[in-house]
């Protein structure tokens, strides 16, 4: 494993192009995907492929990034402090990107605290080595956990951002106008669900850093379709399904439900498999997930696994997907929408096969 990582380091100082690095709790691999996608149209951009985004999958991105780029995306995940500034080290990132800091891997990190000191990691390094990032500015602990980085682009829903955009409607797809900064009107995506604002505006922020001409950014965001379980819109049986089961954590699983009860349309399904690496939390979390579902009114309701059986409620529950494939297709529903979210080892997507 060293040997890889000092193979990646000497492979990243013979590249002196732009390094961009994005970590985050919810939505790492979305917002390099778009990122990337709009960098794309304009300049010859390596990215990480998929999610390699651990301590093998982030040397061997840099080892694959050829002669011939002209700026690198480069994805890291974490679910322990001190990994975002191993990456740093090898990746020595010029330009970085922290999406959010949720509720995730509180066992590993130590609680939400840990969670922002550990992603914090990326912006210590850019703070260092006179670095730039792109900030949610709507986050008011990234504005805090930014501070003294020597280049800030910022982007957001609020006046005061370089970037700033907001949803439109809220009816499959998202869609999305930049009201300053750039003027893109009406992007419209294949996303589905306003929690990725952030996600798209991201994208537009690094895009206009970078001299890409507004209709190019728009053309390429409206041309990205997500893939890997993450926000699928299917249509299927009659029923439209959104499939957003590629992992789940508190923070991600409270913006769904929100995201799906405020959608339109009747006879609302939720599918919610558990959340994993809580630790201590664990109860806690799945318990204000379940208080959170019994706001609303629901058609069904089925929880999944983990520690969903140890808490007190009154829906369906099944150990496994297995039980859960079952009992789905036997309901036969139809005209429905359904949400489908849970971890990545509870494996939610196989109740579709």
């Amino acid at each position: 494993m060293e040997t890889l990582q000092a193979l990646a380091k000497y492979h990243r100082q013979q590249l002196s192009i732009p390094f961009i690095a994005i970590t985050g709790s919810n939505g790492k691999t979305t917002t390099k995907e778009l990122i990337s996608e709009v960098l794309s149209t304009t300049y010859k951009t390596y990215t990480t492929v998929g999610n390699l985004n651990n301590h093998i999958g982030v040397p061997l991105t840099i080892l694959s990034v050829k002669r011939d780029a002209e700026l690198a995306v480069i994805e890291m995940g974490a679910n322990h402090q001190k990994e975002i500034e191993q990456y740093c080290q090898y990746a020595l990132p010029t330009h970085g990107l922290i999406t959010n800091c949720g509720k995730a891997h509180l066992e590993g990190f130590g609680g939400e605290e840990g969670v922002k000191k550990g992603k914090g990691e990326l912006y210590e390094f850019l703070r260092k080595n006179n670095g730039a990032a792109f900030v949610m500015w709507d986050y008011d602990y990234l504005q805090k956990m930014s501070a003294g980085i020597p280049t800030i682009i910022t982007y957001g829903t609020g006046g005061e951002a370089d970037i700033v955009g907001q949803a439109k409607d809220n009816i499959e797809f998202l869609k999305v106008s930049v009201i300053k900064g750039a003027v893109i009107e009406d992007i419209k995506t294949k996303l589905v669900g306003d929690y990725n604002l952030p996600n798209i505006l991201a994208a537009v922020a690094i895009g206009k850093y970078f001299k890409i001409a507004d209709e190019k950014i728009k053309k390429a965001l409206e041309g990205y379709t997500t893939t890997n379980s993450r926000s699928q819109l299917i249509e299927k049986n009659n029923n439209k399904i959104i499939l957003d089961a590629y992992n789940a954590n508190p923070s991600s699983m409270k913006a769904a439900i929100e995201n799906f009860s405020a959608m339109e349309g009747n006879n609302k399904i939720l599918l919610l498999g558990a959340m994993m690496e809580l630790g201590k939390d664990s109860i806690k979390e799945h318990q204000e997930i379940v208080n959170q579902v019994d706001n609303n009114l629901w058609k069904e309701v089925v929880l999944v696994g983990g520690d969903y059986a140890n808490i007190k409620h009154k829906y369906i529950y099944f150990d496994n997907v297995a039980q859960l494939q079952r009992w789905f297709a036997d309901q036969k529903f139809t005209g429905c929408n359904i949400l489908i979210k849970g971890s990545r080892s509870i494996q939610m997507e196989k109740v579709l096969e």
